[in-house]
C-alpha cells in the first residue's frame, strides 16, 4: 500500500485534483464524505501568499474532517517559493504539494506551474530547496513535459525523488495540448516501472469513469489516481469507483433528492465560507453536473446560474424538487 511520508494510504487511493476555484472546503468535505482519500487545496501563488494578498491566504483554511490534506502552492521564485513553505505551514495541513503542471498563461508566462518544464534543473532545485526547508513530505504534481518533443517525464521523476519527493502525480498531457486531446497514459506507467521509483506515482487525466480508474490500475499499474473534472458538480464519483472496485457493478446513482440536498449543502457552505456573493458565484459551475440528464432542465439551471441571491437558488432547488423529485437518473 502506498505511503506519502508517514501517511498510510489504502490500496490504489483516489485522490481530489487541486483545482482553482473548485477544490475549495465546501467542495473537499463532499468529497472526502464520498470517498476522497487525499484532498487538495486550490493552487495558492507562493508570490500572493508573502504579499499577504487575501485570496492566497483564505485558500489556507483546512479544517480536521478533511485530512489527509495537502496545500498546493506554485512560484518560481526560490526565495518566495521558501517563504511560503514557512506561512503553510501554520495551516498544518498533512502535505506540501508543488504545482509544475499548471497550463494556464498567466502563471506559465511567469515560469512557474507547467513553465517550468522548460527548466528541469530549477524544477530539482526547487523541489530540493522546500524539502530541506520543512518536515512536512513534499510531494509534485506535474505534465508528461513541455510538449511532444520534449517528453522526459521518467528522468524528470526519477530526479525529484531523489532531492526528497514523497510522491508524484503526473497529468497525462504535455502543456502545449493543454486539456486537448485525450491523456496519454504510457508514460506514466513507465515512470512507475522505472527499478530506481520507489515513492507512489498517481495518474491524472481523464479518469472519467469506474472502468477508467480500473485501467490504470491493472492494466497501467499506477499507485491511485487524482481526479479532477469527473468530481466537478458529482463528488459521488470517489464512492462510484470504489463501489465499482468491490463489486465489478455501477453503484446506483444518486436520487434528486440526494443532489439537491448535497446541492444546498454546497451552496451554504461556500456562503458561510466565503460570504454571499462569491459563495454564489463560485459554486455555479458545479450545477450542471449536479443535475446532468434531466430532460427540459435549461430554465431551472439558468435560474441557479443567473441568480446573484443564494435565496433565488435556493428557491430553484425547491422547485426541482418539486418537479423532477421522482426523476430516474441512469447508471
Amino acid at each position: 500500500m502506498p505511503k506519502i511520508g508517514d501517511i498510510q494510504l489504502p490500496d490504489f487511493p483516489l485522490l481530489l485534483a487541486p483545482m482553482e476555484d473548485v477544490s475549495d472546503p465546501p467542495f473537499r468535505a463532499l468529497c472526502k464524505e464520498q470517498g476522497a482519500d487525499v484532498v487538495y487545496t486550490e493552487f495558492i501563488s507562493s508570490e500572493g501568499l508573502i504579499r499577504d494578498a487575501a485570496k492566497s491566504v483564505m485558500k489556507l483554511d483546512i479544517y480536521e474532517k478533511e485530512r489527509p490534506v495537502g496545500i498546493q502552492i506554485f512560484g518560481a521564485n526560490l526565495d518566495s517559493m521558501l517563504q511560503s513553505v514557512e506561512i503553510v505551514e501554520k495551516s498544518r495541513p498533512d502535505i506540501i504539494d508543488i504545482n509544475f503542471g499548471c497550463p494556464v498563461k498567466k502563471v506559465v508566462s511567469k515560469g512557474a506551474g507547467a513553465g517550468i518544464l522548460k527548466d528541469i534543473d530549477l524544477m530539482v532545485s526547487l523541489t530540493k530547496a522546500m524539502v530541506e526547508h520543512t518536515k512536512l513530505p513534499v510531494t509534485v504534481k506535474t505534465r508528461l513535459g513541455w510538449d511532444e518533443s520534449s517528453i522526459k517525464i521518467v528522468e524528470v521523476a526519477e530526479r525529484l525523488q531523489d532531492v526528497g519527493c514523497q510522491a508524484i502525480a503526473i497529468h497525462g498531457r504535455t502543456r502545449a495540448q493543454m486539456y486537448k486531446g485525450n491523456a496519454n497514459w504510457e508514460p506514466i506507467a513507465k515512470v512507475k516501472n522505472n527499478q530506481r521509483m520507489h515513492i507512489p506515482v498517481f495518474g491524472n487525466g481523464d479518469v472519467d469513469s469506474p472502468e477508467a480508474a480500473v485501467k490504470m490500475r491493472d492494466e497501467y499499474g499506477l499507485d491511485g489516481a487524482m481526479i479532477g473534472r469527473a468530481s466537478i458538480g458529482y463528488p459521488w464519483f470517489f464512492k462510484e469507483v470504489k463501489h465499482f472496485f468491490e463489486t465489478g457493478t455501477h453503484a446506483d446513482p444518486p436520487t434528486m433528492v440526494e443532489r439537491v440536498e448535497a446541492a444546498r449543502r454546497h451552496l451554504q457552505m461556500s456562503i458561510d465560507w466565503k460570504g454571499e456573493k462569491l459563495g454564489v458565484f463560485e459554486t455555479r459551475r458545479h450545477y450542471t453536473n449536479y443535475f446532468k440528464g434531466v430532460p427540459n432542465f435549461k430554465p431551472y439551471r439558468m435560474k441557479m446560474v443567473t441568480s446573484d441571491e443564494s435565496e433565488d437558488v435556493f428557491a430553484a432547488f425547491d422547485e426541482v424538487l418539486e418537479i423532477f423529485g421522482d426523476f430516474q437518473f441512469a447508471t
